[in-house]
């Protein structure tokens, strides 16, 4: 039981690692711009983190952290109100934020087995019960699921890609054998232009 927690666990911080990098280097204004519609931004994916470990490692196994940044969220007010930083709120702000909820959470993880029991006060009824294991499960995986989306944003700022510094995971190019790659892919993709849709 011990070894499948550690390797959780292993993953969860592998994938917090990988958040951060993508700020590395960033000026505010890139931190903060949303570069999609939906209004995607890196310093938002890392407070949105901070607020899911927060909730699922704290109030979830009745550990709530005291953390006004965490406890101030206006959801009724806005429902992303954990998707992007305020203009009162730094870059060092919000990254202590993220790894001050990690020491809690890894309390929480150290000091409960598995298969210990906890309640997720925002999910349904009947769906609410759950174990360390499914929550382990669940938050690494929203981490590794949100450094995906920062590693695009961070390509879309300065073509900056990969899983972490020093092993970004990537086949090996140039500028130009990437330039060439893209627009091989691109041509390809040409040729189904007026192909209609799926579903």
């Amino acid at each position: 039981m011990g070894q499948h927690k550690d390797d959780l666990h292993r993953y969860l911080r592998s994938g917090r690692a990988s958040l951060l990098w993508k700020l590395e280097g960033l000026s505010e204004y890139d931190l903060r711009r949303p570069l999609v519609p939906t209004g995607t931004n890196l310093l938002g994916l890392v407070k949105h983190l901070a607020s899911v470990e927060g909730g699922y490692f704290g109030e979830t196994f009745d550990r709530p952290m005291d953390e006004p940044l965490l406890a101030n969220l206006d959801f009724d007010a806005d429902p992303n109100a954990d998707l992007w930083a305020t203009a009162d709120e730094s870059r060092d702000d919000i990254v202590a934020l993220y790894r001050r909820v990690w020491d809690h959470a890894d309390a929480t993880i150290g000091q409960l087995d598995l298969d210990a029991v906890g309640r997720v006060p925002w999910w349904p009824e009947g769906r609410d019960e759950v174990t360390l294991h499914l929550i382990l499960v669940h938050v690494a995986t929203e981490t590794h699921r949100h450094a995906g989306h920062a590693d695009i944003v961070r390509e879309l700022i300065d073509g900056t890609a990969g899983l972490r510094e020093g092993g970004d995971n990537l086949a090996y190019h140039d500028a130009g054998q990437w330039s060439t790659y893209h627009d091989r892919l691109d041509e390809l993709a040409r040729r189904f232009v007026d192909e209609p849709g799926e579903g």
